[in-house]
């Protein structure tokens, strides 16, 4: 008996070095963002953490908030102008060409959103009830292409709109919108606090020496489809507090 109970302690201690060097790993490197105390910031979006990682091909988004992540999304409003998306965004230094838009057409950004009012994924059923044009409110991934658009509001950001007319080069999941909007299919993890998605790139020297930061926000859906039609209007939190892209992909060792 004393020898059994040697062993379950050897195998608990064990165990619990092993989960702890995980929840270390899983949170070291990255922006360390701070704590809104003011209760202005709602929490499921009040960012603490944000990091990219790779192995080998696979880079994580991860981003941890103070409440439990995807808990809140937009009131339904019945029509797609003046509706509301929530997201947590992954704003990045690559260029946009590495996942199919035209090359350096602004800035490249990682984002999963959710919307009541619209469906953007046209290719996935995320609801799998066989129709897929009816699961915007469903968690999903998008790349987006933003710029500064004063017509957003002053300092705003907005999706890039494709001018009527104009046949830029666009991604194979491109959904149809008149933006540049991927639709990839990555699906978030949302595991209490944490969101993250794992992106498959052809290989991590693509991303590796890229920045990031982590935003979470509100975009709107504008009435008039070039006014722009998709504007950030809502920053709820910044991972770095002025948007300077400081994070640097962690790079973990191979299997």
């Amino acid at each position: 008996m004393k020898t059994f109970n040697l062993l379950l302690t050897g195998t608990l201690l064990t165990t619990c070095i092993s989960l702890q060097a995980n929840t270390e790993d899983s949170h070291s490197g990255g922006i360390k963002a701070v704590e809104d105390t003011t209760g202005k910031t709602l929490p499921a979006f009040d960012i603490v953490h944000a990091r990219v990682s790779t192995l080998n091909n696979i880079a994580t988004f991860q981003m941890s908030v103070t409440a439990k992540a995807g808990s809140s999304k937009p009131t339904p409003t019945g029509e797609l102008a003046g509706s509301s998306a929530f997201s947590y965004v992954w704003p990045t230094s690559l260029n946009s060409a590495l996942v199919g838009f035209e090359d350096n057409a602004g800035i490249l950004a990682l984002a999963v959103t959710a919307h009541p009012d619209f469906d953007d994924t046209p290719l996935y059923d995320e609801n799998a009830d066989n129709n897929p044009n009816n699961d915007g409110n469903i968690w999903h991934s998008h790349w987006v292409v933003l710029e500064p658009n004063e017509q957003c509001g002053k300092g705003a950001l907005g999706v890039v709109d494709i001018p009527e007319g104009s046949y830029p080069t666009l991604p194979k999941t491109w959904p149809g919108l008149p933006i540049l909007l991927d639709s990839p299919g990555w699906d978030p993890i949302f595991n209490g606090a944490t969101i993250e998605v794992k992106v498959a790139f052809n290989s991590a020297d693509s991303i590796d020496s890229a920045s990031y930061d982590g935003v979470t926000a509100g975009l709107r859906v504008n009435q008039s489809v070039h006014a722009p039609l998709l504007c950030v209007v809502d920053v709820k939190d910044i991972a770095s507090g002025d948007l300077s892209l400081p994070g640097k992909v962690h790079q973990l060792p191979g299997e």
